[in-house]
């Protein structure tokens, strides 16, 4: 009997598991992103530049608002939206926010909260590519605690007039609408706001060490008028931004996986060619003993990650789950990648190998929709029955 031969990035052979579909969105995501994705995105990461004419090769397929049902999305599960999350942070953890916000943070919403006319209006041209989307709830001083949110819409007639700031905006620079959050006498509000709004404005930060292939800034409003129409008929209160972090972290939660694969993949190849003291690093016991440690991690991840996949697809996911699932998988991803940059000596720092660009990003992620102490803090709330925030 002929033993079969592991994959050394599935170990547990989870693609098995998948259904054909499934696999078909996987492998049409992985191929472009090898094709199109890799080739480029080192050279971005270095100019700090967003990679815009990758949005309508996303669009083409079908990426843009994947999980939702009709006005031009592609009504996929929530396997394959994860899968999907997966292939693409393969390359760079930029180009998994950007359609993470743009499908979960601004289309999510609009498909959950928004009227009929909403949905017509801003999904068929979001999920094409043509309108790019930035979620406005982050600010400046609020951080894990989007309650303290002083950004705040007053009702005028049949106008609301909002003025306030976000900060660290994934999309700001490049979105034409903007999902804003503001408080209101009734509580907080989601808003639709165009880029060609008066008083609206946004900012570019520069000179990050992380995500520079990200386009992030800041959002300014300063006496912005708005519609009643404009505003999200069905979220008040903070349940509403929170259920749509709840989908981006279910994608991240994916999402990490495939940079821990990347630097993997590449440790495994260069481990089996630098030979050191007459044999290759791979010959060693310690340099084994760190591969396995990895190939562990990205296992027990892989496992969260589709369970909670089918957890979503029938409906019956918490957030807390997503919260432990965000935590363990991308604690797990940069342990990856800064393990990956040391075992690399020398040239680990340099931009030829992948480990160091997906280590800064992940210094971000790990922060991002949810820093870790805050998702600890969720699952240890769910243990308790006791809050510590």
């Amino acid at each position: 009997m002929t033993q079969k031969t592991n994959d050394p990035l599935d170990l547990f052979d989870l693609r098995s598991l998948l259904d054909e579909q499934e696999r078909q969105v996987q492998d049409a995501v992985a191929r472009m992103v090898d094709e199109k994705v890799i080739p480029i995105i080192a050279k971005a990461f270095a100019e700090q530049r967003f990679p815009r004419e990758l949005v309508g090769e996303l669009a083409s397929m079908g990426l843009l608002g994947s999980s939702l049902e009709g006005y031009g999305c592609a009504g996929m599960n929530a396997v394959s939206s994860g899968l999907i999350c997966q292939e693409l942070e393969r390359g760079d953890s930029a180009l998994r926010s950007f359609v993470s916000v743009q499908s979960s943070l601004c289309m999510y919403p609009i498909h959950a909260f928004g009227s009929e006319a909403q949905k017509s209006r801003y999904l068929p041209p979001m999920a094409r590519g043509e309108t790019i989307g930035c979620f406005g709830l982050t600010e400046a001083h609020g951080g894990s605690d989007p309650a303290n949110m002083k950004t705040h819409a007053k009702r005028r007639g049949g106008d609301w007039v909002i003025n306030g700031s976000k900060m660290w905006i994934t999309n700001a620079p490049v979105a034409d609408l903007c999902v804003a959050w503001a408080l209101t006498d009734e509580g907080v509000r989601g808003f639709l706001i165009d880029r060609d709004t008066r008083g609206f404005t946004t900012s570019e930060i520069h000179d990050k060490f992380s995500l520079r292939a990200s386009a992030t800034g800041a959002l300014f409003f300063d006496d912005v008028v708005v519609p009643d129409e404009n505003r999200l008929p069905g979220a008040l209160g903070l349940k509403g931004p929170l259920s749509c972090l709840t989908q981006a972290r279910y994608g991240i939660s994916w999402g990490v996986i495939g940079a821990g694969q990347a630097c993997l993949a590449q440790l495994l190849d260069y481990t089996k060619t630098r030979v050191l003291f007459g044999r290759p690093l791979a010959a060693n016991q310690l340099i084994q003993v760190r591969l396995a440690e990895m190939a562990r991690k990205i296992t027990t991840a892989q496992l969260l990650a589709l369970q909670l996949g089918r957890l979503k697809d029938r409906g019956e996911m918490t957030p807390v789950q997503v919260s432990l699932a965000k935590w363990n998988n991308t604690r797990a991803a940069l342990d990856i990648a800064r393990d990956c940059r040391d075992m690399l000596g020398g040239a680990g720092i340099s931009a030829e190998f992948a480990p160091i660009r997906h280590m800064l990003n992940l210094e971000s992620v790990v922060t991002y929709e949810g820093t870790e102490s805050i998702h600890q803090l969720s699952v240890g709330r769910e243990l308790t029955g006791l809050s510590a925030f």
